[in-house]
């Protein structure tokens, strides 16, 4: 089926998160479960990426190596995200998955002007590219934004969106075709239950 819309108006689950939050988002989206495309699927697809987004340096570059943590880790962010909707147990292996990348990137805390701390990876390249997304995370954290960014709880979707409903309770990234799909699933396994 796919996410292509005919309408001008930014379907919710296409709308942007707010600030800095919105490339934490962007990263989880560069996979499309539903249509099967990784826009960073090789090296240097993830650099183009990283550098599109002011995260990596010029001259600096992805490994393979490099690659499969960044796949690891926006898969871990993508676990933690259906965690925001409640009564999702995060996975412990997620979590550990951020640990390490925070551990690698060396993250640590730095003072602004005004005394604020915010935590910054130490180290460059594609370590400290990923340490910036954490960085992010973290600020979200603190702002009150992260627990509005979800993914999608249908296994062929998973798609991170940002919930802008006023009490935080949007389940689905499209009601109109995860909803949907899972509402009929859901009434088909009642009828054939009877």
């Amino acid at each position: 089926m796919g996410r292509r819309f005919v309408s001008e108006e930014v379907p919710s689950h296409r709308q942007p998160a707010p600030g800095d939050l919105e490339v934490v988002r962007a990263f989880v989206n560069t996979l499309d479960i539903e249509d099967g495309v990784d826009a960073v699927a090789t090296p240097d697809a993830l650099t183009a990426w990283l550098r599109e987004r002011g995260l990596l340096a010029a001259g600096e570059s992805a490994s393979r190596a490099e690659g499969r943590r960044a796949g690891e880790l926006r898969e871990a962010l993508r676990e933690v995200l259906l965690g925001n909707h409640g009564g999702y147990e995060t996975d412990p292996a997620a979590t550990a998955t951020l640990e390490e990348a925070a551990r690698r990137a060396r993250l640590e805390l730095r003072f602004g002007a005004d005394a604020t701390a915010r935590p910054e990876p130490s180290r460059g390249g594609v370590d400290g590219a990923l340490g910036r997304l954490l960085a992010i995370v973290a600020g979200a954290q603190a702002e009150g934004t992260w627990q509005r960014l979800k993914s999608c709880p249908a296994d062929d979707c998973r798609w991170a969106f940002y919930d802008r409903s006023r009490n935080r309770s949007a389940v689905w990234c499209n009601m109109a075709t995860c909803g949907n799909r899972a509402k009929v699933r859901s009434y088909r396994e009642r009828r054939s239950e009877t």
